[in-house]
């Protein structure tokens, strides 16, 4: 029996054992009933000279090794999305070659790739610059053969006075797409840097906006995808679409619900959450393709607790986490990250992963996850 001391939340430490939840078999093949995707992260070169702080040095084969594993557990791939550290470590040349090294490994697989405006220079950025720098990426997505997906810009958030300043902007670029897109809305719990997009603080009146701009533009959005960590707004949001535009749940917190839907609809997947819980996530979906709820629900219902603490608040520092299981699964053989971000969360909030992981199934292998976790506490000072 494995025994191991970890610390807790009232600064003491407690001996726990893993209870070693099976984690489900991957589906034969992929779930059709739902489109999901998972947003994946990027593996840091640990043995890279640079500091955190010149930039993104990523190890290739075991990013793209884990984006194999992805598909190989029913999902697509979303790339080059906030999960991977856009805007926090990884810089506009690194997303290219991660755009491009991806879409020659895909061969037909399903993906979709972020565009974004962060090539462009820190200071105040025209209308004309961000659309010009949405054009950039969007041809590059296009290039590699990914479904893009417009992601907010935090140059649009810094410049724009209002609604109408929105409306111009992603006119302009809309207007002159040659292919269907997809949209990001990423709430401020995630960048706060985005906080009042759309042109408004009232979250409520943010999501009309866009389902104004989704209803001038229908022919080439093909869907929205919504992170505001609220399932009441994402449901109101999702029947008020026009048809034909999909709503795609990036919360993080009630996505079995979202995903499940009710007698009016249901939400598609681009989640972050599924890059740490992937295979139990492609089961789960698989069930759904049965018409069996109940066991889609049984699977993946269990994994919110493990996603809610992953997401808690500074929500941003929720890469941390994704790595962190990453590194526990075997999917790599350290935990270091882009930018040093592995220090953005505490030990004790680690050891709490590793708990909430072990109840949802999220372990594969729950001795070497606890292997794992040696090191790390013995570096905190644990002994």
């Amino acid at each position: 029996m494995t025994l191991i001391a970890l610390p807790t939340a009232d600064g003491g430490l407690a001996e726990w054992t893993p209870r070693g939840a099976e984690t489900p078999a991957k589906p034969a093949t992929p779930p059709t009933s739902r489109i999901a995707y998972a947003a994946a992260h990027v593996v840091a070169d640990p043995f890279s000279p640079a500091d955190p702080e010149e930039g993104a040095v990523l190890d290739w084969d075991i990013t793209l090794a884990f984006r194999e594993h992805l598909w190989s557990c029913g999902l697509g791939v979303a790339e080059a999305m906030d999960t991977a550290q856009r805007g926090m470590g990884l810089d506009w040349a690194t997303t290219k070659e991660l755009i491009r090294r991806t879409g020659a490994l895909a061969a037909g697989r399903p993906w979709v790739a972020g565009v974004g405006t962060d090539q462009l220079p820190d200071g105040e950025a025209t209308a004309g610059s961000i659309v010009d720098a949405w054009r950039e990426q969007l041809d590059l997505v296009g290039e590699a053969g990914a479904i893009p997906v417009v992601m907010a810009s935090r140059a649009l958030a810094a410049s724009a006075s209002g609604p109408a300043d929105y409306h111009a902007a992603y006119g302009k670029l809309l207007s002159g797409a040659d292919r269907p897109v997809l949209l990001h809305w990423l709430g401020e719990q995630f960048d706060p840097a985005l906080a009042g997009y759309w042109g408004h603080d009232d979250v409520r009146k943010a999501a009309e906006e866009l389902g104004r701009l989704c209803a001038e533009h229908a022919g080439v959005i093909a869907g929205v995808k919504v992170s505001v960590l609220d399932a009441s707004i994402e449901t109101e949001f999702r029947r008020a679409l026009p048809e034909g535009v999909k709503c795609y749940t990036g919360d993080d917190f009630n996505y079995p619900e979202l995903i499940a839907g009710d007698e009016q609809g249901h939400s598609e997947a681009l989640l972050g959450i599924f890059d740490a819980v992937a295979q139990v996530a492609g089961a789960a979906l698989a069930r759904l393709d049965e018409g069996d709820k109940a066991g889609f629900h049984g699977l993946l219902d269990p994994t919110v607790a493990l996603s809610r603490a992953i997401f808690r608040a500074p929500t941003r520092n929720y890469k941390t986490g994704v790595v962190f299981l990453a590194y526990l699964n075997g999917h790599q053989d350290h935990f270091r990250m882009v930018a040093g971000r592995e220090s953005a969360r505490s030990i004790t909030h680690l050891a709490e992963l590793l708990r909430l992981a072990d109840a949802a199934g999220a372990l594969t292998d729950s001795e070497l996850a606890v292997a794992r976790m040696r090191p790390l506490l013995a570096a905190a000072g644990v002994s």
